[in-house]
């Protein structure tokens, strides 16, 4: 379930904590995972939890914890928009309705097709630069305006 170069990249993680305490790299290991298979199914946090040795029910709590990590698919494309008070106070939520409008979908939903999937985050400390996206929790664009959004989709198709 976890190709040789995941194993490779997780070592690395684990490497960077005592030898008796290689279940701290869970995070970088879920993120790992998650890159390697675009979701955390259960086969793949069972993967994460032999691997490290860890209880699969604490890798899974672990998975479902954080914003950035995917339990069910989320497209090929999953883009957050930071909902914040500070964020919505500077058009945050106009911009996930652009969003919603174009792609046609909701929060936690999935466009028919599987390219795109759209998540409401929190914080991502960039309120002064507000509207905020991020693409794949990778990608983070900056004061969106309509126009931004629609060409950000379009590259992305």
């Amino acid at each position: 379930m976890l190709s040789t170069n995941a194993q490779t990249l997780i070592d690395r993680e684990i490497a960077k904590y005592p030898a008796d305490r290689k279940q701290s790299a869970v995070i970088a290991a879920l993120a790992i995972a998650q890159d390697e298979h675009g979701w955390l199914s259960e086969p793949v946090i069972q993967a994460v939890a032999d691997y490290l040795g860890m209880a699969p029910m604490a890798v899974y709590e672990v998975a479902s914890f954080y914003e950035m990590f995917n339990i069910k698919p989320m497209g090929r494309h999953k883009l957050t928009v930071c909902t914040n008070l500070p964020c919505a106070l500077s058009g945050a939520l106009d911009a996930a309705d652009r969003i919603k409008e174009k792609l046609g979908i909701d929060f936690g939903q999935v466009t028919a097709d599987g390219r795109f999937g759209l998540r409401e985050g929190q914080c991502f400390g960039a309120c002064g630069d507000a509207p905020v996206l991020l693409v794949n929790n990778k990608a983070m664009h900056c004061k969106m305006s309509h126009a931004d959004i629609d060409r950000l989709l379009e590259d992305l198709k």
